[in-house]
């Protein structure tokens, strides 16, 4: 379970965001989770729960999650298409030459402070 390695970066990341504006104590955080990310949002969101009681900047914030939607693009027919559904094959020309645009990404989206 590489989310709680993920959370601990999240919130060395919030801490240090945190000392720079002179906040003290953060409501919330928003992450997005790519969709083929390999990061499981319902672990991340269980493993962020237990961290925050340990924090103190952060103490008890809550968690925001957004997933972004993978997307795939084909070279031969230009066209772009739902990854998870589709895989790596075109649906629209069964082409193999495509590539992920995105939803593969793990970003801090928002701070929300008080």
């Amino acid at each position: 379970m590489h989310e709680l390695g993920i959370v601990f970066h999240v919130l060395d990341t919030v801490r240090d965001v945190a000392k720079e504006n002179d906040v003290t104590s953060v409501r919330s955080v928003t992450v997005e989770i790519g969709e083929v990310s390999t990061v499981v949002p319902e672990l991340f969101e269980d493993c962020w729960n237990w961290a925050v009681k340990k924090e103190t900047v952060c103490k008890d914030a809550a968690i925001r999650i957004d997933v972004l939607k993978a997307v795939t693009y084909c070279e031969d027919c230009g066209k772009e298409y739902p990854t998870v559904e589709f895989g790596k094959i075109c649906p629209h020309c069964k082409s193999e030459k495509t590539y992920l645009l995105r939803g593969n990404e793990f970003n801090i989206k928002e701070i929300e402070a008080i």
